[in-house]
């Protein structure tokens, strides 16, 4: 069993160029445990609604998380991030680097033996600069939100896990007081994970995620409990 679920996280892994908005994976802390990482996350692609085209982002943040109980996490991060949009018909916005944040939480609902399976909810603000272009400033936010269930197994020096995620990317858009709310591409929004904690020590360890379907993206972090 062991080797057949190593074998699935494998082909999703060498099998797509796309890489996830990130879960965390299923490593909790025990309740009153703090876990501390650095983490880099970038969208390469997400497709909007209509003529909206598509936009990227790159985003920074330090994360922390604290077990409440041992079945449940809150997880908080803090940092910056920008947004690139491109519409449909070729036009460009680049929003320069600013503040950007999220939050969270994880339920282990399933522990035996080397298996753990998680239910996590994430969400996550991106504020950048506003832009001036002629006589109007521009201004947007990037809100991404997601629903995860996952399922790793712990071998001897990483754990694998997989699952499945339902997200959505919100692209809010003013041309001075005017407000637009453009949303991701809904039939876009179902996406399947794959990712793997290496530890280094007991302490400290990387994560690394990845995601078919719904965007093409991907991050990474260092982490540290104590």
């Amino acid at each position: 069993m062991r080797k057949i679920f190593l074998f699935a996280v494998l082909i999703l892994c060498f099998a797509v160029t796309s890489y996830a908005a990130p879960c965390y994976g299923t490593k909790m802390p025990e309740v009153k445990e703090f876990f501390i990482g650095l983490q880099a996350h970038s969208v390469l692609k997400r497709q909007l609604e209509d003529e909206w085209g598509k936009l990227r982002s790159m985003q920074y943040f330090f994360l922390i998380s604290y077990g409440v109980y041992d079945w449940l996490s809150i997880d908080l991060k803090g940092g910056a991030g920008n947004i690139n949009q491109r519409s449909g018909a070729g036009d460009k916005m680049d929003y320069s680097t600013y503040l950007g944040g999220g939050y969270g939480f994880r339920i282990r609902f399933y522990n035996r033996g080397k298996t753990k399976m998680v239910f996590g909810f994430q969400h996550i603000s991106i504020h950048p600069h506003t832009v001036s272009i002629e006589a109007s400033k521009h201004k947007a936010v990037l809100d991404d939100w997601q629903f995860s269930f996952l399922a790793s197994c712990d071998f001897r020096k990483f754990t694998p896990y997989i699952g499945a995620k339902w997200s959505r990317m919100d692209y809010i858009h003013w041309v001075d007081r005017d407000r637009k709310a453009v949303k991701s591409d809904l039939a876009k929004s179902i996406g399947f994970i794959a990712g793997v904690d290496l530890p280094l020590n007991d302490k400290v360890w990387f994560n690394l995620e990845g995601q078919l379907f719904d965007s093409e993206a991907v991050a990474g972090s260092l982490n540290f409990k104590f």
